[in-house]
């Protein structure tokens, strides 16, 4: 039986930052997404826009943090379980990668959404 099964909701949230924790200090990628968050914050903050934009945003950034974090565990267990080269894992590998992409590509249109709601409502976009 697997010993973390069913774990006081401490022990589950001390593995899930154990595991974000690992993430953060390991992967250069998710750094930088760090960084973008904290810059979409503080334009969020600056902006001043509605409830619901901060939450398409802040939805959008939780979508890209997560697609890099399941793209880490990915990689991580195919290097585990089949360190040598594999068409197959590579294939799995790229997949994973692929889904950060989109994940990005859709943070940016809710960016670009956000941008041209603001500019419209400023009437500079018509």
């Amino acid at each position: 039986m697997n010993v973390h099964k069913n774990r006081a909701f401490a022990a589950r949230l001390g593995f899930a930052l154990r595991g974000l924790a690992h993430a953060v200090r390991t992967e250069r990628s998710l750094k930088i997404q760090m960084l973008a968050l904290l810059l979409v914050i503080a334009t969020l903050l600056v902006l001043e826009p509605g409830a619901l934009w901060w939450a398409l945003v802040l939805l959008a950034s939780s979508a890209v943090l997560a697609a890099e974090l399941f793209n880490t565990a990915v990689e991580r267990l195919a290097d585990e379980l089949h360190p040598e080269d594999s068409v197959g894992i590579g294939v799995a590998k790229d997949c994973a990668a692929a889904a950060v992409l989109v994940a990005a590509l859709g943070a940016l249109a809710v960016g670009a959404a956000l941008l041209a709601h603001l500019l419209a409502a400023a009437g500079v976009l018509v």
